[in-house]
């Protein structure tokens, strides 16, 4: 078994590549989805986010509005990361158990964690090889206005408000352009999958 921790900035085409290592045989574990789950109206995380950030960031069904979330942490990088305190080692034992239960069926699996912040959460200690997607600057900020209905002042705290790409590529054990043609970035993610099942 491997543990290939998958990530990149935001809007670099991360989402894209992980379907792709699905097609070829891996098993996908998303942290947005863990993070979602986590924070369920009545959830430990929940209840901390709400305690933190007010009851105005909830929606009529308790469900957390994530634009009024991120419209408060973006703009604060000491609220970013209490908010990040409260979430990440819920998602991290999360993931840690769906890789056991991976792992108990396929001893020979190759396990692809995909997690936007897999640097800044210090996640990248507990993969065996890591996965890097990049994308210009121009865009990412053309994705998220289009995708996230964000303006570009917005679109640009997102992105900063991560570490920077240069700092992941350089510790990144593959690196894939988010922005390749569809079927020339299928065959790049195609040999390096083939490298990580050997690995396994």
């Amino acid at each position: 078994m491997i543990v290939v921790g998958l990530t990149g900035g935001i809007a670099t085409g991360k989402s894209t590549v992980a379907r792709l290592f699905q097609e070829c045989g891996a098993a996908v574990i998303d942290a947005d989805v863990l993070a979602r789950q986590a924070v369920e109206p009545g959830k430990p995380a929940w209840r901390d986010i709400v305690r933190t950030f007010g009851k105005g960031i909830l929606n009529s069904d308790r469900t957390i509005n994530r634009r009024a979330l991120g419209a408060i942490v973006f703009r604060a990088p000491a609220k970013l990361r209490r908010l990040n305190a409260i979430v990440h080692p819920r998602v991290a034992r999360a993931q840690a158990r769906l890789v056991r239960e991976i792992a108990r069926k396929d001893p020979d699996a190759v396990i692809i964690y995909d997690v936007p912040l897999l640097f800044e959460a210090a996640a990248h200690r507990r993969m065996d090889r890591v996965v890097v997607v990049t994308a210009d600057r121009k865009t990412q900020i053309a994705r998220l206005q289009q995708r996230n209905h964000l303006t570009r002042a917005e679109a640009l705290r997102r992105i900063r408000s991560q570490m920077p790409l240069g700092k992941k590529t350089s510790r990144a054990d593959y690196v894939l352009d988010g922005t390749l043609p569809m079927a020339r970035l299928r065959r790049e993610v195609a040999r390096i999958f083939e490298h990580l099942r050997h690995s396994a």
